[in-house]
């Protein structure tokens, strides 16, 4: 058996199939692309899920790939047993070939014998292999077996199971049919190998590759029709293979692992002996590492919803298990480093944002250090409201844990220290719940208009929109109300397929385009354009005159004044990124965006917001883009290509094998544009000078429509700045038309305030920061009169105070424009009456405010502020409370204020006479 590293195992993998005609395909992300209801790519398969669906045709038949994956529920993958199982972890690799109707399963399982057995030189005499055993709807899988003894597998070795183990489904409709496992016999003695142990709980056992035959098509009845082009959809276990190829039983003892887990215990400090008497919490620490980078990496960062939240939960518990090691400052990022130095020969994204990741990760950490101590104050709280020897109940444990991630095993070790238990019952309902919640969300769904015309089997629609804003295209399909139609008459809505269009269908933030559809009969208002499903384009609008029909050929008119608004602002949106990585730094990445024509909306990754200096720099660099008149280029290359020269992949794009690559400035005489990143830095300026056509490059993939000149774009504003999510940064700004009058109407407003100010342009901001001060210096003044007034008022009420028993009280309507004052007058009063309750009653806002306070020794003797006004609230129809020194009420019927004040003089009267 050959011994080989990660990346050598990585690498030969997708050499061996790109040597027998696979197409070699890139990761995509974590974050599936145009799949809101998947969480993450947890299968090579998800970035082909169209393709296998017949929606999203690929220049090829075969590909390979190596998939970056992430289950953080389900079997298995319960982020409680990361770190005690030696197999099962958060963020793992997924080897994987695929055929799209090409060879199926002979050719399938020849190539997997040929590289497990000659290429990787695995023993044949510990591999065990699985086939469907059949049910009462499908039959067993006869040929599978015949064909993997007819490879070299004994008979023996080939056992059947059933659907459980060997039958896969895309959901609960779709392609499905059955599969061929793979197991490997990782025990000692080969000679004590058994059938019983496959798909049993013996570790010796272990399950390396998964070849799914995709063979039928199950409808909502239930019933399978066979597939006109049956397809193979395979996935390995990189991190399992790799334990068989290195020799070791435990995945975290491979070479993705150890070095992660060197780094710990250096940080650690107690020596590699207290790693191997307590490794749980170091492979915890690992795995979680590992997602935590590469989900920072593909645009997820940590938060209280949706991915962004089970980031937080997986960076929060890795924090947590370094605590339990002795690590109490932030340590990830040193973790980290240590990833994105072993996996950035493979995952190049980690090396480009590494300053980002480690960034993210330092400030989430710092951030859970302060949760664990609001954790663990709510828990104290729990625990104070039950009885001795009580049981937390689970659904409070799960609370914290859930929502303030404090663990469970810290839960039960702070409550067995009081004396407490915890109810791990409870505890395990509530986790149920969320997972059942998680599963439902997860289930692969498809909206309506996609299932539509994914059911027409049109042709991709070519769009001829890059050059031109108007064209002929051939009416292929109209729908209205979900279903096909012939025609559609006037006033009608409907949705109109042509063979070829100039509208661009809304895609990577840019809007869709509107116009119109101008038939031999008719005209259709076209106010939307998308792209529901395999390449199709869908104009949506309304017939607006006479009628449209299938089969007419028709002149489309895209809005062009709209178009180029929108362009302006899409071309200005590459500028704004290089110049937003310029200033800021290489971390910068997009992370969401809105093309439209009116404005434009940036979102980055950041994690600060920007001084108005560095605001200013964005505009300067752009504006100085714009006016030296730069070309805008741009040309179809295979995504490999256009990668390794420059161009940068944005995050939750879907990218094709060909892609567009649009490049702003990057002089012929500069060559290439650099690493992998958007921008190459320039070294010829200072952040602050103005960046010169020549010092600047931007290349991006991109399918959207831009303007052929940076000249066009006019005008850059920046309109917003601001944080839209934890490291998530937003900037709004304007282009062109939208930019000239928000420019000209903040001239004309500088215009008439220096007329109204008689003084010129420049001498505005002075004369108003003038007149501010004289305005404070007024206001002071006239507070300092309305004191005087309002004392010689209150020394008025000094001589309504009531004396009795040694008691002095004062209840008195007053007139306070709002509650500081109210509260000002009471401290007043109390401090010249000396012990006494001081009640005060006020109109603010319209509605009644009361103010009780008691000085003194008075609270000894029984008189509470909070239970006076408690008393007399009700009086105004409201509520209040407070401390025993001052509380507070408030009413809804200013006209009961008296009635109140005359309760609270009764009440005080009542327990002055109680106390003689």
């Amino acid at each position: 058996m050959r011994t080989l590293t990660a990346n050598e195992t990585r690498r030969t993998f997708l050499e061996f199939f790109e040597e027998h005609g696979h197409t070699v395909v890139p990761s995509s992300s974590l974050v599936p692309a145009d799949d809101p209801t998947l969480l993450f790519t947890n299968a090579g398969m998800v970035q082909f899920k169209d393709t296998f669906l017949g929606l999203d045709p690929r220049p090829y038949t075969r590909a390979a790939t190596a998939q970056k994956c992430l289950r953080v529920s389900g079997k298995h993958n319960d982020l409680d047993e990361v770190g005690p199982s030696p197999r099962h972890h958060t963020f793992f690799e997924m080897l994987g070939n695929f055929s799209f109707g090409d060879y199926f399963k002979e050719e399938a399982i020849r190539l997997a014998w040929t590289l497990l057995t000659e290429v990787l030189q695995l023993p044949k005499d510990r591999l065990w292999f699985t086939v469907f055993a059949g049910n009462d709807t499908v039959p067993a899988d006869d040929e599978a077996a015949r064909l993997w003894v007819k490879v070299g597998a004994p008979p023996e070795r080939v056992l059947r199971f059933g659907e459980k183990d060997n039958f896969w489904a895309m959901g609960d409709t779709g392609p499905c049919g059955p599969c061929s496992e793979i197991h490997y016999y990782q025990g000692d003695d080969p000679a004590n190998q058994r059938p019983e142990g496959v798909n049993s709980d013996d570790n010796d056992y272990m399950e390396i590759w998964n070849l799914v035959f995709m063979q039928y098509e199950r409808d909502a009845s239930g019933r399978l029709t066979p597939l006109p082009k049956p397809s193979i959809d395979t996935g390995m276990g990189f991190e399992r293979l790799l334990a068989v190829l290195q020799g070791v039983r435990n995945n975290y003892d491979t070479d993705l692992f150890t070095p992660i887990i060197a780094r710990e215990i250096e940080l650690v400090g107690k020596g590699r002996a207290d790693y191997l008497a307590n490794p749980a919490p170091y492979r915890a620490v690992a795995d979680h590492t590992r997602a935590i980078a590469f989900l920072i990496a593909d645009g997820v960062l940590p938060g209280n919803e949706g991915r962004a939240y089970v980031l937080r939960r997986i960076l929060r518990r890795a924090a947590y298990q370094g605590r339990k090691l002795g690590l109490t400052r932030p340590f990830l990022a040193e973790a980290a480093e240590v990833v994105i130095r072993e996996m950035g020969e493979a995952y190049p994204e980690l090396r480009r944002r590494r300053t980002f990741i480690l960034e993210a990760i330092t400030l989430e950490e710092e951030q859970f250090g302060k949760t664990i101590s609001n954790g663990l104050a709510l828990l104290t709280a729990a625990l104070d409201r039950l009885p001795p020897g009580g049981v937390l109940p689970g659904a409070e444990a799960f609370t914290l844990y859930d929502t303030y991630g404090f663990p469970l095993d810290l839960t039960e070790r702070i409550a067995a220290e009081r004396g407490m238990a915890v109810d791990i019952a409870g505890f395990a309902a509530a986790m149920e719940e969320q997972r059942e919640r998680g599963r439902a969300a997860a289930q692969f769904r498809r909206g309506a208009d996609a299932d539509l015309w994914a059911r027409q089997n049109l042709p991709a629609t070519e769009f001829t929109g890059y050059g031109a804003t108007a064209g002929r295209g051939t009416v292929l399909a109209l729908a209205r109300g979900g279903a096909p139609v012939p025609h559609a008459g006037e006033g009608q809505d409907v949705q109109v397929v042509l063979d070829r269009t100039p509208f661009y269908a809304e895609s990577g933030g840019q809007v869709g385009d509107t116009g119109l559809l101008v038939g031999p009969r008719g005209r259709v208002r076209v106010n939307d354009t998308q792209k529901p499903a395999g390449g199709v384009t869908v104009h949506l609008g309304v017939v607006e005159q006479g009628e449209i029909a299938v089969g007419e050929t028709v002149e489309a008119r895209v809005d062009a004044e709209r178009r180029l608004d929108i362009m302006r602002n899409h071309t200005a949106t590459h500028l704004l990124h290089r110049a937003l990585r310029d200033i800021l730094g290489e971390h910068v990445a997009q992370a969401g965006s809105l093309v439209a024509p009116s404005r434009l909306r940036f979102d980055f990754t950041h994690g600060r917001p920007l001084t108005p200096d560095q605001l200013r720099q964005v505009e300067a660099r752009i504006n100085a883009w714009i006016r030296a008149d730069t070309p805008v280029s741009w040309e179809i290359t295979d995504y490999r290509t256009a990668v390794s020269s420059g161009a940068m992949a944005l995050f939750g794009e879907k990218y094709g094998d060909r892609v567009r690559v649009v490049t702003v400035g990057c002089d012929d005489d500069r060559g290439e544009a650099g690493d992998v990143s958007l921008a190459v830095e320039s070294r010829s300026h200072a952040p602050h000078s103005t960046p010169h056509a020549s010092s600047f490059c931007s290349k991006e993939l991109c399918g959207g429509t831009h303007v052929r000149r940076t000249g066009e774009i006019g005008l850059f504003l920046i309109t917003e700045e601001g944080s839209v999510a934890s490291g998530i940064r937003r900037i709004e700004a304007l282009t062109g038309r939208a930019a000239e009058e928000r420019a000209v109407l903040a001239l004309d407003t500088v215009r008439e305030a220096s007329a109204r100010l008689g003084v010129g342009p420049e001498q505005v901001l002075a004369r108003i920061d003038g007149l501010l001060a004289e305005l404070k210096q007024r206001q002071h003044e006239l507070n300092v009169l309305r004191a005087q007034a309002a004392r010689g008022s209150l020394e008025a009420l000094l001589g309504r105070a009531r004396r009795a028993d040694g008691v002095t009280t004062l209840v008195a309507r007053v007139d306070a424009p709002d509650a500081a004052r109210l509260r000002e007058m009471g401290d007043w009063l109390r401090d010249k009456l000396g012990p006494s309750v001081v009640v005060l009653g006020a109109v603010l806002n319209d509605k009644p405010q009361v103010l009780a306070m008691v000085a003194g020794d008075l609270v000894g003797r029984g008189f509470h502020a909070g239970n006076l006004v408690k008393a007399i609230a009700p009086v105004m129809g409201g509520g209040g409370g407070g401390r025993p020194e001052m509380a507070q009420a408030g009413g809804r019927d200013a006209s009961r204020l008296e009635a109140a004040l005359a309760e609270a003089e009764r009440l005080l009267a009542e327990q002055v006479g109680a106390q003689r």
